[in-house]
């Protein structure tokens, strides 16, 4: 019987606080949203994992950990502390992680701090997490990441554990590629490699998962189709997976004793009043002083509110050693006692002010005592916050006033949405809220409050490891298989047994190799016996099948008693026949502004080119620059999908260094399998190197054998390691 595999939870800090008395130990675990989510996984995910072990940052020494070991070794099995040296510690965490990578990714690029001693230690600490959970991986362990202190681990991890099942999450947002692209290069290159070392990226939202895939797309070339981007060797999915909270759990806390203590207290405030609340950490991403400068706009606006309405604000200490985060705390209290001052009253005060943490039945009992729950970050990952408060409401009562910049907005859009960078529209969503008829927050909450309950945080974690397995096994199905010596007496035997074999080759790569100039690639003599030699045979069909032009390849192979296809199936001369095209028409407007762009880039890259095709426009780089033509060609790719709307039947294929837009509908895959219907074969091979193959290898893989050439993960059955190996292939195989 296999042995249950086990779930190895990485993030930055342990959820386990070490607490000694008089020299005895004891475990507690922290009640974090995280922590939350995978303590309700592990408990109702009925026995597909025998064991959680959690690696983070410790907050206790060595010497306390041996000696906890040493008491309490049944609790102490699933912890797994990774020791950090102090000076790593603060340059990662404090530096690179909250000073570089928080407010760069929260869209604050002017907070961004480059500091290479600090991404240095970033790396170094990551790689001591590689190290630590290699150590102790076994066979079939799942392993999950959790967010942006750790975005290099997945890669450093697969470097160690090739085969491992890697899952990444990411709980912040991740920005547009025009903010993330301002990094340096090495850095941003290094993140988004390190993020695609997992089998699966997940995020909060969809814009976060296109943001994530331009970049991919755009600095490293690797294209996405259908959530899924194809790397050299591997798939790797990235989707969108809306973290969320044990909804029971807040919704049962309506009911209890303490909490209902507690919020009679907070009544107390205002009691013939309304009360908003607030809470978050001290961070200058929650939009705090905006906030505060809205309720004061309110207060401008609504004089007939003074007395009526009070504003209960928690602020929870965080990050305190980082400037930034000094000067947000000076500024918050310097506005609350502005407002407090202009506004206050003998026996009412605006704002009633806290900077410390909430525990569970506090935080309930604000949730619950309120009206309004006023949550207004400037930009946030998911924002549970939100989430919290309407489960919370069991008596559905209160309204959410909410950010269009949270997350969370995505699926709460029954709360009051609000830009929170304009202070009218706070003001106004404030009143908006205080004034809402009873039955309106009723329905409101009750639609929110289905959603959260159906995709609660137990939804979230067993939706994240159901894809994880589904893209593993996707992987497995694409796996690359070398045409090794199995597989080569396998298709000699089926070959030399067959009535009838048909044989679709590309020309370029793989028959011969690129050259720096297309007209460079003309037949050499080997190439031309061996055709003369397969075609010799009757038993063969030979179709070379390519991107090439008609006057070109007829001009090198019309000779020989071969099928020609080219521009990818736009045109093709059968044995015997004459030429025939597709009556499918580039349009000479397409063409003209498809031609436009290319040019643009053919100035903006030396040494790159535009070949001209009857029914595409192809922008050929492998003459420049290998950096700056990548670039250009990223480049070229987003300004061609922006250019073609959905009116024009054009498509863009990401070559072996060119750029090709051709007519929707002409491709290999149709050409390559009309052929096959109109002679139906008992022996099919089809052979290539490029892209634009994968369409002929889908089309036959049901019919025969399909080779890549190259290492690349491929649609084909089979690879070859490189162009080398095509010819002796043939060459033995004819005889």
């Amino acid at each position: 019987m296999q042995k249950p595999k086990r779930l190895l939870i990485v993030s930055n800090r342990l959820p386990y606080q070490l607490q000694e008395e008089d020299g005895n130990f004891k475990f507690s675990m922290s009640s974090g949203g995280l922590v939350s989510a995978l303590k309700s996984y592990m408990e109702n995910s009925a026995g597909s994992f025998s064991e959680m072990h959690w690696y983070g940052n410790a907050d206790f020494n060595e010497k306390e950990w041996t000696e906890a070991k040493k008491q309490l070794p049944e609790e102490s099995a699933g912890v797994k502390p990774v020791f950090i040296p102090k000076n790593l510690k603060e340059k990662h965490y404090s530096g690179f992680s909250n000073s570089t990578l928080w407010p760069h990714f929260h869209y604050f690029p002017t907070f961004t701090k480059y500091d290479h001693d600090d991404y240095k230690a970033y790396h170094k600490v990551n790689e001591l997490f590689a190290k630590a959970i290699a150590e102790n991986y076994e066979e079939g362990d799942v392993i999950w990441v959790h967010d942006y202190q750790l975005l290099l681990l997945p890669q450093m991890l697969r470097r160690r554990l090739p085969d491992a099942t890697i899952g990444f999450f990411i709980h912040i947002p991740f920005p547009s590629f025009e903010i993330f692209r301002m990094l340096p290069r090495e850095w941003r290159e290094n993140l988004l490699e390190g993020m695609l070392g997992s089998d699966l990226v997940g995020f909060h939202t969809n814009d976060y998962v296109l943001h994530f895939q331009k970049s991919v797309r755009m600095i490293l070339g690797y294209e996405s189709k259908r959530r899924i981007i194809q790397t050299e060797n591997r798939a790797i999915r990235s989707d969108l997976f809306p973290i969320s909270i044990d909804f029971n759990l807040f919704n049962k806390s309506f009911d209890k004793p303490q909490v209902k203590k507690l919020k009679r207290k907070i009544a107390n405030i205002n009691p013939e009043g309304k009360i908003i609340f607030s809470v978050d950490r001290l961070d200058y991403t929650k939009g705090l002083q905006n906030r505060l400068r809205g309720y004061e706009r309110f207060l401008q606006e609504n004089p007939d509110w003074y007395g009526k309405v009070t504003f209960n604000l928690v602020v929870v200490p965080s990050r305190d050693v980082i400037k930034k985060y000094g000067e947000s705390k000076r500024k918050l209290e310097e506005l609350v006692g502005r407002i407090n001052g202009t506004f206050g009253q003998m026996d009412w005060q605006p704002i009633v002010y806290q900077y410390r943490s909430l525990d569970f039945d506090e935080l309930c009992a604000a949730y619950t005592g309120c009206d309004v729950a006023l949550i207004t970050p400037v930009r946030d990952g998911m924002n549970l916050v939100s989430k919290e408060f309407v489960a919370s409401r069991k008596d559905l009562r209160g309204v959410l006033v909410l950010s269009e910049m949270a997350g969370s907005a995505a699926e709460l859009g029954e709360a009051v949405l609000i830009n929170p960078t304009d202070l009218d529209e706070i003001s106004m969503g404030i009143k908006r809220a205080l004034t809402m008829p009873i039955m309106m927050q009723s329905r409101n909450l009750e639609i929110m409050q289905e959603r959260i309950r159906t995709y609660d945080v137990n939804m979230w974690a067993h939706d994240f490891m159901t894809q994880l397995n589904q893209v593993k096994t996707l992987q497995a199905n694409k796996k690359i298989r070398e045409v090794g010596p199995i597989i080569r007496k396998e298709m000699t035997d089926a070959y030399e047994k067959a009535e009838k074999r048909m044989l679709f080759l590309d020309y370029d790569g793989t028959l011969m190799p690129f050259q720096r100039e297309p007209y460079m690639a003309r037949p050499n003599e080997r190439v031309l016996n061996l055709l003369e030699k397969l075609t010799s045979d009757p038993k063969n069909i030979v179709t070379v099948i390519s991107g090439r032009d008609k006057t070109t390849l007829n001009e090198w192979l019309g000779h020989l008693p071969i099928n020609l296809v080219t521009e990818h199936g736009a045109a093709r001369r059968l044995r015997g026949e004459d030429w025939k095209q597709t009556e499918k028409i580039f349009n000479k407007e397409w063409r003209q502004e498809i031609y436009h762009q290319m040019n643009l880039h053919v100035h903006r890259c030396a040494k790159s080119f535009i070949e001209e095709k009857t029914f595409a426009l192809a922008w050929h780089y492998r003459n420049a620059d290998k950096d700056l033509g990548f670039l250009r060609s990223r480049e070229l790719i987003d300004s061609l999908y922006r250019v073609i709307n959905n009116n024009m039947p054009l498509q863009v294929i990401d070559g072996n260094k060119v750029i090709e837009v051709r007519m929707t509908g002409v491709d290999k895959g149709s050409a390559a399998r009309e052929i096959f219907e109109m002679e139906r074969g008992d022996f099919i091979l089809a052979i290539g190197d490029d892209r634009t193959d994968e369409d002929m290898f889908k089309a036959l893989n049901d019919v025969g054998y399909t080779i890549k050439v190259g290492t690349e993960s491929s649609d084909a059955k089979y690879n070859f390691a490189n162009i080398t190996e095509v010819l002796p292939f043939f060459e033995k195989i004819s005889g």
